[in-house]
């Protein structure tokens, strides 16, 4: 290659003698970006996969194996990662708040009982949602005893937790009676869903609900469900108990004693009595996280609680079990638009497994739980 400058400095190419270059190297050549491209096939492959919830390097390694090897691409892994991104995007419009609205918008045409709220704040930036479909609404009518309440599973890139309603249906599983996605975890915020929630299903309230300890849901349902039970995970506040005392010379004896205070007494003067004998025993007079949980025991210990129905539940750990069921499709960089069309497939799911159990139930002797012949006769 030959150049010069002129006056003014600045540089052209005279000349090019292109005997001199060296060659590509075919295997590599493929590498090049401007050689790079995704072929439709490729592309349809990626998309679909993408949409079942199939993660891309599972879908990548399919398509070096249909190629018959990296040799035959004339894409890289990242070509496949920027498509699927680009696709993602033109999904979504201009924006998730109104992909969202649009959304729910065509749900509520095509089912009128599709119930959705969107909570925007003064400068009409998107900050809670919360939509129920008209199966849970149905759900609700028929198992409106208690429901947990819990916000632990975070759903995208935004830091927006997903709050879940759970209850249980005649085959013992959860179900979903309710959900949202929250900006803040504060009294307001949860007065908000909550009342958009007693809303939708036509000021039905609950004769229970279990949460953790967190003061600001406590504080919302006294406002929204004042005549409500309110339960507190009991699984919650004891797995709290080696954070709390990890570092106590008798921490197994105490650990010993809360459990069997909690799980052995059968009426709330047993109780007393273990749980002071308890106080006595290790010094534990001076332990504000031990006198906060005795001055709210009407709240957690089962034999304080124990004349209410309670559906057999004493955590929210069905909302966990729920959390789990969407881990499959969605992720920590989950796009809101995209967990509305995941979380509609994994409701199909759960549809499916409720409509075997009926069938398993209808062609089949469920068997008998108890060991006590009275009970098997009866059945």
């Amino acid at each position: 290659m030959t150049a010069c400058s002129d006056v003014l400095g600045t540089w052209q190419i005279s000349m090019v003698h292109l005997e001199h270059n060296y060659k590509t190297s075919p295997t590599k050549s493929r590498l090049y970006r401007c050689n790079r491209q995704l072929s439709e096939h490729v592309k349809r492959q990626l998309q679909v996969n993408d949409i079942a919830g199939i993660p891309l390097h599972k879908s990548y390694n399919l398509v070096i194996v249909e190629a018959g090897g990296y040799e035959n691409l004339t894409f890289v892994k990242n070509d496949c990662r920027n498509y699927i991104n680009q696709v993602g995007r033109l999904r979504l419009g201009e924006g998730d708040a109104a992909a969202i609205q649009v959304y729910f918008s065509k749900m509520q045409a095509f089912c009128p009982s599709f119930y959705f709220s969107v909570d925007l704040d003064e400068e009409c930036r998107l900050k809670n949602v919360f939509w129920v479909d008209n199966r849970c609404r149905q759900a609700y009518k028929e198992f409106n005893d208690v429901f947990t309440f819990d916000i632990t599973y975070l759903t995208n890139r935004y830091e927006m937790s997903f709050a879940s309603f759970v209850g249980i249906n005649h085959h013992g599983q959860s179900i979903l009676l309710g959900c949202g996605i929250i900006f803040n975890e504060d009294t307001k915020t949860f007065v908000w869903l909550f009342r958009r929630w007693l809303e939708c299903m036509e000021d039905q309230v609950p004769a229970g609900i279990i949460t953790d300890q967190d003061k600001a849901m406590q504080n919302a349902i006294e406002i929204v469900f004042p005549n409500t039970k309110h339960r507190w995970c009991l699984w919650h506040i004891l797995k709290k108990l080696p954070v709390k005392f990890g570092n106590h010379s008798c921490q197994a004896y105490i650990f010993s004693a809360i459990h069997d205070a909690v799980y052995e007494s059968q009426s709330p003067r047993e109780f007393e009595k273990a749980w002071n004998s308890m106080i006595e025993k290790y010094e534990l007079h001076d332990n504000d996280w031990l006198s906060g949980l005795y001055r709210e025991r009407g709240r957690w210990v089962p034999c304080f609680l124990k004349t209410s129905f309670w559906v057999d539940m004493s955590t929210t750990r069905r909302n966990k079990g729920m959390n789990a069921f969407f881990d499959g499709y969605v992720h920590s960089k989950t796009s809101l638009k995209q967990f509305i069309e995941q979380y509609e497939r994994a409701m199909r799911c759960k549809i499916e497994k409720e409509f075997q159990a009926d069938v398993k139930s209808f062609s089949q002797v469920v068997p008998c739980a108890s060991k006590y012949d009275i009970f098997r006769k009866c059945t």
